[in-house]
């Protein structure tokens, strides 16, 4: 798989907050918890209406081995068990709180007892926590690794790529603590000797922040990067580290690597340090709709209208709405949508940012191309869908593409490559399964 050492775009960076240290919105009136906040399983609700919650009591059970608990983010009244409909149109199930305005911390709340790996792993999956840069993946199953000898370095992504976003490197500036007492924790017990920080060039004071860490401990080093988009794509940013090469089907396990987003890492050592699991998010809230752009700490299932609400509402009419950044952010339908765990920023345009530009034919002057960081061919792909050659889209390795938009970023006749990459993938999987299905009947 070829990696162009000019890959990427140079993306606007719109670091507008990135001074802007944290403030803690009021609470909310009310929350809405959905259970898939995660990759796999959802979460089962163990709470029913009528029942009293406080802050940190856990409402979700694990539905599965890839799954994590999920907890009450404010005391108060459950109103109702119910469905949500999320951004991408599926529903979940979700447990709707009454705040009561006092926060009142679950008593039973107490750090917990640590003294090997496996009680180290059954905390982080108490915490409750995932990949909180955007990826939401459980991290105590991230971690558990079963041969700790495969792990040659742990990469902690501070790159923070996407325009606008800035929460992470708040995390850098003002949880040096938190970071600190999570290396410490990954070395002790996984054995880790070694500790890369990524962190892009853009963020000078977040890097001098990480730098006193790797300063104080011979096992970490810190990594300036260009300010390139997708610089913190998991696989982008394994090559800048290492020059390893992540293979098709492969996880980073399989090159000695574990990567972890920054703000994953200090909201583990925090659980660790307190007992309280994840409640609590700082997003960014920023875009050219937005009056008083900021960065707030949230209760997770607060709605957007209330987190907007906080930042002095709207100056101008949003016409779109993103949870994440303005290149892999997913767009919201209404405001009425809650944070989410894995949420980072929520983002809202103006009518001019919000426009779509018009489609032109392709011109074939394989821009696209020479964007992509992982060296894939989007032209290609788009030939072999309109030819329903599934073979050749498995041939020319689109399930490679992240989704990260470099493509149409950088495209002069304005082409939704991303969303065409999309569909090529679906139709792919789809045409898969049902050739699995006829080798199995052929065994049969």
């Amino acid at each position: 798989m070829p990696f162009f050492k000019m890959s990427g775009v140079h993306a606007p960076h719109m670091k507008n907050t990135a001074e802007m240290e944290p403030v803690r919105m009021p609470v909310p009136a009310s929350v809405v918890i959905p259970m898939n906040m995660h990759i796999g399983a959802p979460a089962k609700p163990i709470v029913k209406a009528g029942d009293i919650v406080s802050v940190g009591q856990q409402i979700g059970e694990p539905g599965g081995f890839v799954s994590v608990p999920v907890y009450a983010s404010v005391s108060g009244k459950v109103t109702k068990v119910d469905k949500v409909t999320g951004a991408n149109g599926a529903s979940a199930d979700a447990v709707y709180i009454e705040s009561d305005g006092e926060m009142r911390p679950f008593e039973e709340l107490k750090a917990p007892t640590i003294n090997d790996f496996d009680s180290f792993i059954a905390a982080v999956k108490n915490s409750g926590v995932v990949g909180l840069g955007g990826a939401g993946f459980p991290t105590a199953v991230k971690l558990g690794v079963k041969d700790l000898s495969q792990i040659e370095e742990v990469l902690l992504n501070g790159a923070e790529c996407e325009p606008f976003i800035t929460s992470d490197t708040r995390t850098m500036i003002d949880r040096t603590k938190d970071l600190t007492e999570g290396i410490a924790l990954l070395e002790k017990y996984l054995g880790v000797k070694k500790i890369i920080i990524g962190i892009e060039n853009n963020k000078p004071e977040a890097i001098a922040k990480m730098q006193e860490i790797a300063a104080a401990d011979a096992a970490v080093t810190v990594k300036v990067l260009p300010s390139v988009f997708p610089q913190g794509g998991e696989k982008v940013l394994i090559y800048k580290l290492t020059g390893k090469v992540v293979p098709e089907g492969k996880l980073p396990l399989d090159v000695g690597c574990i990567v972890l987003n920054v703000t994953t890492l200090a909201t583990i050592a925090a659980y660790v340090r307190t007992g309280m699991p994840l409640v609590e998010k700082c997003v960014t809230v920023d875009g050219s709709a937005v009056a008083s752009p900021k960065n707030v700490i949230v209760p997770i299932g607060t709605l957007y209208k209330d987190v907007f609400e906080f930042a002095g509402g709207f100056k101008e009419e949003p016409k779109k709405v993103l949870a994440g950044g303005p290149m892999m952010g997913i767009a919201m339908p209404n405001l009425e949508q809650p944070v989410l765990s894995n949420c980072n920023a929520i983002l809202a345009f103006n009518a001019k940012d919000a426009a779509r530009p018009e489609e032109s034919p392709c011109i074939r002057c394989g821009n696209c191309v020479n964007h992509c960081p992982l060296g894939l061919n989007p032209i290609a792909f788009a030939q072999a869908l309109n030819a329903k050659d599934y073979d050749e889209l498995a041939r020319l390795k689109v399930n490679l593409c992240m989704e990260c938009g470099c493509c149409a970023f950088s495209c002069p006749a304005k082409r939704n490559i991303v969303a065409r990459n999309k569909l090529a993938k679906a139709q792919l999987r789809v045409y898969q399964q049902k050739q699995a299905a006829k080798e199995k009947e052929k065994e049969a």
